[in-house]
């Protein structure tokens, strides 16, 4: 294996494991129960008649 191969394969690893941390971090924002009103506020927005 060259040392290209070597970063490559690091870089694609790290990768992959930064956007699966982003994905987690990113899901339990949105499910966690004390946002719930936020998120409940913010799809009401359209509906308002201000």
């Amino acid at each position: 294996m060259t040392a290209y191969e070597s970063w490559r394969e690091f870089a694609a690893n790290s990768g992959l494991f930064f956007f699966i941390l982003l994905f987690a971090g990113a899901t339990a924002y949105a499910l966690w129960p004390s946002n719930r009103e936020k998120f409940r506020r913010a799809a009401e927005t359209p509906l308002r008649e201000d």
